[in-house]
């Protein structure tokens, strides 16, 4: 057959979601200068992280995603049968990113987070604006998981010490972090003119400033959360990272939360989450699936 004729196949819904997903963790990764997060200067707190570890996690993570979507449009519905399957799923994927990583914690909170949203994407693509979705992906995280291990993680040993609102009710809420900072902060900037990734980055700034983050309070207290929250206000407040004066306090805060060893990885995971409504939202999940 003469090239010219060649024509692209179109994919799968399950594999358009699992695409977006993936392109979302990349990007995150990607994106820089992000305050102490591995980006593409350097490794910010993280002794364990770089760039290509990330990149090879969130590649890792196709399949489960792909996996997550196709459950939804196989059951079709919110209830319990496909909660458990999609915590089955993501409990998989989990083991071959950590398989992946040589046993590195790069994208567990991401998992949960983008697995709901591409579960509830999947569920109705003809419903695909971003309340719609949260919504859908919260109520999802409100159902219980009988095969789910009762060991809690890091972050909900956090949020119980600290009275924080950990993942699991930051999705259950329909992911308020997201919807209320992250993307009104990524549309406010580029319609500023700031560019893709300076509105990026205002966008996990905007993150930043509510989340009381469980990454950060794991590993550097109520002091790093402070520092944290303050300081990425103090960048949005000076003109955003687009500004000269914001960029100052941008590095300022970078090198703070790296002298705490303070990592803000679920602003991080929910800035993925931020990108992925956000592509759905303006590309739609229908362009080039069947």
């Amino acid at each position: 057959m003469h090239a010219l004729n060649l024509q692209a196949k179109p994919i799968s819904l399950a594999d358009r979601l699992a695409d977006l997903a993936v392109d979302a963790l990349i990007d995150e990764a990607d994106l820089s200068p992000k305050p102490a997060l591995v980006d593409r200067r350097g490794n910010g707190a993280h002794a364990d992280l770089h760039l290509g570890l990330m990149h090879a996690s969130a590649l890792s993570l196709w399949p489960a995603f792909k996996e997550m979507a196709e459950a939804a449009v196989e059951i079709g519905e919110v209830d319990s049968t496909l909660r458990e399957a999609i915590g089955r799923i993501g409990r998989e994927g989990e083991q071959a990113m950590l398989a992946t990583t040589n046993g590195v914690n790069t994208h567990r909170g991401a998992i949960w987070a983008l697995g709901l949203l591409v579960t509830a994407a999947a569920l109705e693509p003809q419903s695909s604006s971003v309340n719609e979705v949260s919504l859908r992906a919260a109520r999802l995280a409100l159902l219980d998981d009988r095969h789910a291990p009762k060991p809690l993680s890091h972050g909900a040993q956090v949020a119980l010490r600290y009275g924080a609102r950990g993942a699991r009710e930051e999705a259950q809420l329909g992911f308020p972090s997201v919807l209320q900072r992250g993307l009104p902060q990524l549309k406010r900037s580029r319609a500023n003119g700031h560019g893709e990734q300076n509105a990026r980055l205002d966008a996990l700034l905007a993150i930043m400033t509510n989340l009381a983050d469980t990454c950060v309070l794991y590993r550097a207290g109520e002091e790093g959360l402070q520092a944290m929250q303050l300081g990425a206000q103090a960048v949005l407040d000076a003109g955003g990272s687009a500004s000269l004066s914001g960029r100052r306090r941008l590095h300022e805060l970078d090198q703070q939360l790296i002298a705490l060893n303070a990592s803000p990885g679920g602003a991080a995971d929910l800035l993925a989450a931020t990108l992925l409504l956000d592509r759905i939202e303006r590309d739609g999940i229908l362009q080039g699936a069947f």
